[in-house]
């Protein structure tokens, strides 16, 4: 009989539980959800030398594998600064991808629209020197196609409740017309990245259709056809400007590495943002880090002056550790109203 009622009791809990679930996930699917990220995932592989590095030669070292990839390592240098954006992407169907998965949903990420599926993780793999540059590189990317689904299926939904859009302008095209077409539906700001300028290229009609686009200075070059190596930030301001305007692209950002970046607007506004001064152990990860700081600012009210002035602070945080994203921060840390996705 004491059996009986144990299992009758557990059985209670367990019906309360379950209810108390549906009504978070109720109260969760009502509220909104924060900077929506879309992008890929990847695997990121990094070998660090023990001794002097010697380029094409054999280096013993130090190999780690960590989770990567532009939009994941946003979406979680977003949730870092107590923010709880919403990660629109994919995974494999291994452990790896269920540690994504896991790690994301720790840091307070939202990754309801995420799907697993086959080949659904890319590969990263980089080789650094002894200042903790990336000398060598090769990536595989995933196939995205499933996030096309994901939009056909849950997209107005998305992109109602988003605070604004975040995403890597080298996408493919078809997905990218996608989000869009229903971010200018909703009337909702998109802010773009880029990670691969050769395939942003053939976008340069979105890129008139975007709020903000983050890139480097090479990046620029092969946009603008230019080489902009050798340019002082003042020189690159006024030149990114004219650049800017003549393009009809609303608002752009180039990064300068540790000499900060430089933005420019259709208006006729332009700047430079110093960098902060630290030391550097890993440069991975500073890029990502500094476009999430920017959208952070843009999406919650700061201009593009404020938003660099994010940017820099949370590049600078990554620089300083062998980790991929910045540390945690409170909102107020950085000039943003506090609480703003505190729950």
């Amino acid at each position: 009989m004491d059996v009986e009622k144990r299992q009758e009791g557990m059985e209670e809990e367990t019906r309360q539980k379950d209810a108390e679930g549906e009504g978070k996930d109720a109260k969760s699917r009502a509220e909104g959800l924060g900077i929506v990220v879309f992008g890929a995932v990847f695997v990121d592989v990094k070998g660090y030398p023990l001794s002097q590095y010697i380029p094409g030669g054999k280096n013993a070292g130090r190999v780690i594998q960590v989770h990567g990839g532009v939009s994941r390592n946003v979406a979680e240098d977003i949730a870092n600064v107590e923010l709880r954006p919403t990660f629109i992407s994919i995974v494999d169907e291994g452990g790896m991808g269920t540690d994504v998965i896991r790690k994301l949903q720790r840091h307070r990420v939202n990754t309801d629209y995420i799907r697993r599926v086959e080949g659904g993780l890319g590969t990263w793999l980089a080789v650094f020197n002894n200042e903790g540059d990336v000398v060598a590189s090769i990536s595989g990317r995933p196939d995205l196609s499933e996030i096309s689904d994901i939009l056909k299926e849950h997209g107005e939904e998305i992109i109602s409740r988003a605070d604004s859009v975040v995403l890597e302008i080298d996408m493919d095209s078809a997905i990218l017309k996608q989000i869009f077409s229903l971010s200018e539906k909703y009337r909702k700001k998109i802010y773009a990245v880029v990670s691969n300028m050769s395939i942003a290229m053939e976008r340069r009609d979105l890129l008139k259709r975007t709020d903000c686009i983050v890139c480097n200075e090479q990046e620029a070059g092969l946009l603008f056809s230019e080489n902009y190596e050798g340019r002082s930030p003042e020189e690159l301001e006024k030149e990114l400007l004219e650049k800017v305007q003549l393009a009809k692209i609303p608002r752009m950002i180039v990064t300068m590495g540790e000499r900060g970046a430089v933005y420019a607007e259709q208006s006729g506004a332009s700047g430079r943002c110093p960098s902060k001064r630290v030391h550097v152990i890993d440069t991975t990860g500073a890029g990502d880090a500094f476009f999430a700081g920017v959208a952070i600012g843009l999406t919650y009210g700061k201009g593009l002056c404020g938003a660099c002035e994010i940017g820099s602070r949370l590049a600078a945080s990554v620089i300083c550790t062998k980790e991929n994203v910045s540390p945690r921060f409170l909102p107020e840390e950085l000039g943003l109203p506090a609480g703003l996705r505190s729950s």
